[in-house]
């Protein structure tokens, strides 16, 4: 279970930490797709994603403050599931170009994570 998580976490993180960017620096291509939040609200989600993914390895790998790791991965899955929340309301069409689909899917696997690093697995 542990190689999972792990596997899981470095997944999670190089996603978030992807999607944290775009959002935080390409917010011109995104606006034109997607106008429900203001350029401030997609930058604070970007800022939360590349925060979070970077909490999702950095406390785990060097042991020091391992509860933040669980703790990212359950504020990343509320984030992303609102998020998905949000999709929603533009289509409910489920293909792989909808981003609501890769949303939830990504939220359900950080909601694993936390619930797995914080009962399942613990890291102590």
């Amino acid at each position: 279970m542990n190689v999972l998580l792990w596997v899981l976490q470095v997944a999670l993180a190089l996603l978030y930490l992807a999607g944290g960017s775009y959002k935080l620096f390409k917010f011109d291509e995104l606006a034109t797709h997607l106008r429900a939040l203001p350029r401030g609200g997609w930058r604070a989600l970007g800022l939360l994603e590349m925060l979070g993914a970077v909490l999702l390895i950095v406390p785990a790998a060097v042991k020091r403050m391992p509860v933040l790791t669980p703790l990212a991965a359950a504020a990343l899955a509320l984030e992303t599931l609102a998020l998905a929340g949000l999709y929603a309301r533009y289509s409910l069409k489920v293909a792989a170009t909808n981003p609501m689909v890769w949303a939830v899917v990504m939220g359900l696997l950080a909601a694993f994570v936390a619930y797995g690093r914080y009962v399942l697995r613990p890291l102590v």
